[in-house]
């Protein structure tokens, strides 16, 4: 399931840079915890890949829906410590990213043709920035967990480079995968509480930023990929 040309690919979403604000969990809740929220189990015969790119709100819910994703999960990885949370993160001294954790057939789809969305679906020459979240939780960052994902991550880095998309160098880090955590069950599936969520819900969210910011990127990413989401020209919920 390999996209014809990267030129299509980018033209078909024609997005630059995708910033995203910071996300707010509610003071003193019990969904803050990480204890108990342990990474999903990989089914046989699929793959993960760990991906930073801002804020992870924005980019999980496209993955979600493509066409051999089974599931997204919102993270943290990178860091000295295991175990961290978003208030811990979210000062910028711990080392993490905020990732999205992508389980997937690759029968179905390919670690090539998800890495190119990736660089697309965010702004890979912005370095630790991504609109108005800024630190370097917030790094373009790959994450691997051998050689094999290393060299082929660096190979769609050079194809991206050679195809000049972006007018300034890549600054994507490629670091070796170390203590992901997922994050509290607050972050998992934000965008997709929001669109189903009551005007009284979404009273308690981020409500502005969602229908301001990440819904018409949605909107433009299910259009332009109708035939590879999960059902055709619509979320994949």
């Amino acid at each position: 399931m390999r996209f014809a040309t990267l030129a299509a690919l980018v033209s078909a979403l024609a997005v630059s840079a995708w910033g995203c604000v910071a996300s707010v969990a509610p003071p003193n809740s019990s969904m803050n915890s990480v204890e108990s929220n342990p990474p999903r189990a990989i089914p046989e015969g699929q793959q993960a890949l760990v991906l930073g790119g801002g804020c992870f709100w924005c980019i999980e819910v496209l993955f979600e829906e493509l066409k051999g994703v089974t599931f997204v999960e919102n993270g943290y990885a990178g860091g000295d410590k295991a175990g961290v949370t978003y208030r811990e993160i979210g000062t910028g001294t711990t080392g993490h990213a905020e990732v999205i954790r992508i389980v997937y057939d690759p029968k179905v789809i390919t670690t090539e043709d998800l890495l190119r969305i990736f660089f697309t679906v965010h702004d890979p020459t912005s370095k630790d920035r991504q609109g108005g979240d800024v630190g370097p939780q917030y790094r373009s960052v790959i994450f691997f967990e051998n050689d094999a994902d290393k060299v082929r991550a660096l190979a769609i880095m050079e194809e991206i480079t050679k195809a000049d998309i972006w007018e300034r160098p890549l600054v994507t880090t490629l670091e070796p995968l170390k203590n992901y955590t997922r994050a509290e069950e607050y972050h998992q599936d934000y965008y997709a509480k929001y669109e189903t969520a009551t005007e009284a819900e979404r009273a308690n969210m981020n409500a502005g930023y969602c229908n301001a910011v990440i819904s018409p990127k949605v909107l433009k990413f299910r259009e332009k990929f109708a035939d590879r989401l999960k059902t055709s020209g619509a979320g994949s919920r």
